[in-house]
């Protein structure tokens, strides 16, 4: 078993390849960008307790540029349920990503946005 030990915000997460990323998947498709950099964002954000489903959703390239270049995640604000959107950005790529949350108020989804915002800032 391959295990990977990713530092993020001076803090050690402890992962085992797509435990949790692949039971919380779902839509339509399953297409990420990014790759398995991609992948392992989505990871960071499935092994939340709060968050029950991740849902990839559109594509979106603007210009016309070589392939490749950094990739980000940023979690945007919440709607009247506590569900969540991210964007997933790679070069001039971007996707958006569809987060469902265990919790039922809008407070509660401000709460996991700033948790998962503050893991991804360095």
């Amino acid at each position: 078993m391959i295990f990977l030990f990713l530092k993020v915000k001076t803090r050690l997460l402890y992962m085992t390849p797509n435990s949790t990323l692949q039971s919380k998947l779902g839509g339509s498709h399953s297409t990420i960008i990014g790759g398995r950099h991609g992948k392992k964002l989505l990871k960071i954000i499935s092994d939340h307790p709060d968050v029950k489903r991740i849902i990839p959703s559109v594509i979106t390239v603007k210009g016309k540029s070589a392939p490749g270049g950094k990739i980000d995640v940023k979690i945007l604000r919440p709607d009247s349920r506590g569900n969540l959107r991210a964007l997933l950005t790679h070069g001039t790529s971007s996707q958006e990503v569809r987060i469902v949350t265990s919790v039922g108020k809008e407070e509660e989804g401000e709460r996991i946005m700033q948790e998962l915002n503050a893991m991804f800032m360095e």
